[in-house]
């Protein structure tokens, strides 16, 4: 029998029922009792010291699971607008070498930053979300491929995100993961995932024209259709990670949940 875990992509928006200080150490422990599962995006932009990891760790519920998106030094350039003001305190090699995980020592140290942080919280699966300029192309691939042989995983399973033009490719995305044993991270309300990995991973962004416009609330009618979709993948894969990455998406997880009966 499939696992469905049903999570949100941060949990900083929550707000909890009632006089919730009195009941739970923090706002993390309280959103662990509604949901068995959050996918840390803050580790994108920041990655925590390890002693905050462990905490994390240890104020979450019995059961509690964590997944967590990679550094953005792996990934994004620090040219890219996701960066902002964070580049005060890296060194010149960083500013130049960071992102398109890139074979180079500061990638390679990014990410077993991360994956030092992953093991503090006890995490199962590692998002890396490519920025949509990293696109689909002969050097890209190379550099995919490089990184994902060369790095020491741990226990982690490595569940990538394509974006650009990379989905308009959808055979190379099939390879690669074929190859590397990665997930292929999709919105199964806009596409079908590409990898036969035993574990599926959803992130929800909205309906809007535009894929990334997070400003949306999903109906009756499609969380109805979502609930199908998932159900359907249960009979490919053994685990199914459904995260909402709306801005309703606390909402939207706890409707789907009641549809799927979790």
């Amino acid at each position: 029998m499939s696992l469905v875990k049903i999570g949100t992509c941060g949990y900083g928006g929550f707000r909890p029922k009632g006089d919730w200080k009195r009941h739970y150490r923090s706002k993390l422990q309280a959103y662990s009792d509604t949901f068995k599962v959050v996918e840390l995006n803050r580790t994108f932009y920041k990655l925590p010291m390890l002693k905050t990891a462990e905490r994390w760790r240890d104020e979450v519920l019995e059961g509690f699971e964590f997944t967590l998106k990679a550094w953005q030094a792996i990934t994004h350039p620090t040219s890219s607008m996701t960066w902002r003001k964070r580049t005060d305190k890296l060194t010149e090699k960083q500013k130049q070498n960071f992102g398109n995980l890139r074979s180079n020592k500061e990638v390679r140290d990014a990410w077993e930053q991360t994956r030092e942080r992953a093991q503090a919280l006890a995490a199962r699966v590692c998002v890396l979300q490519c920025p949509a300029r990293f696109n689909c192309n002969d050097r890209n691939e190379k550099n995919i491929r490089n990184f994902f042989e060369k790095i020491d995983r741990g226990h982690l399973e490595m569940a990538w995100e394509p974006r650009g033009d990379w989905n308009e490719n959808p055979e190379r995305i099939e390879s690669i993961c074929k190859d590397l044993g990665l997930i292929h991270i999709v919105d199964v309300m806009r596409r079908d995932p590409l990898s036969d990995h035993p574990t599926a991973y959803i992130r929800l962004h909205g309906l809007n024209a535009r894929e990334y416009d997070y400003n949306y609330d999903y109906s009756k009618a499609e969380l109805d259709q979502l609930a199908k979709k998932v159900t359907r993948l249960t009979k490919a894969h053994k685990t199914i990670y459904c995260m909402f990455n709306n801005d309703n998406m606390f909402e939207n997880a706890q409707s789907l949940m009641k549809r799927l009966n979790h």
